[in-house]
């Protein structure tokens, strides 16, 4: 599982924690490994753990003729036991904890997780501060193995569907050449 602490950029002198989670590359042939079935379409659910509604705005975006994503495989569906992936936006409400966890035992195995926007990544300015915040636990890599996290606040669109490819190896350094789009 890769970490967001390999999203972070280091002060000097620093200890970057890119090897925090393990070798990188290994990571990659991991999940390209757990993902080879869904090359030709892939099923997203999506799950707000209590995000401010701008990531969703940009995710539906995703429907647009602009970026259009049907045209890619790629769908959503209302159920988590026909998705491939789970997305997942919001600063991980406590209140959520309990359908999050109600999700993850319904999808289908095996899957990816996907955390969009500065929120699910580290809760963002609800979770900032000396104490943190009661309502949220700060990122939703406390409450799911998140396998790709998409920076930004909100993320655009386009970033957002680079997630989608990069998690399904269609697109990055872990995509498969030899494998048909």
């Amino acid at each position: 599982m890769v970490d967001r602490r390999q999203l972070l950029v280091p002060r000097p002198g620093q200890d970057s924690g890119r090897n925090a989670g393990g070798d990188l590359d290994e990571l990659r042939r991991s999940l390209s490994a757990r993902t080879r079935r869904f090359r030709r379409s892939l099923y997203l659910r999506h799950i707000d753990l209590g995000s401010d509604g701008s990531e969703e705005w940009e995710i539906t975006a995703l429907l647009n003729p602009v970026y259009d994503i049907h045209r890619l495989g790629l769908f959503f569906t209302t159920t988590p036991r026909h998705a491939d992936l789970l997305m997942i936006t919001g600063a991980g409400a406590r209140s959520m904890i309990g359908p999050l966890q109600r999700t993850l035992e319904a999808i289908a195995r095996p899957f990816v997780v996907m955390a969009v926007g500065a929120d699910a990544i580290s809760g963002g300015m609800i979770a900032a501060g000396p104490d943190g915040s009661y309502a949220v636990v700060g990122g939703v890599g406390e409450l799911a193995p998140v396998d790709v996290w998409v920076p930004g606040s909100p993320p655009s669109p386009f970033m957002i569907l680079s997630g989608l490819l990069l998690a399904v190896g269609r697109l990055g350094a872990h995509s498969d050449p030899g494998a048909t789009p």
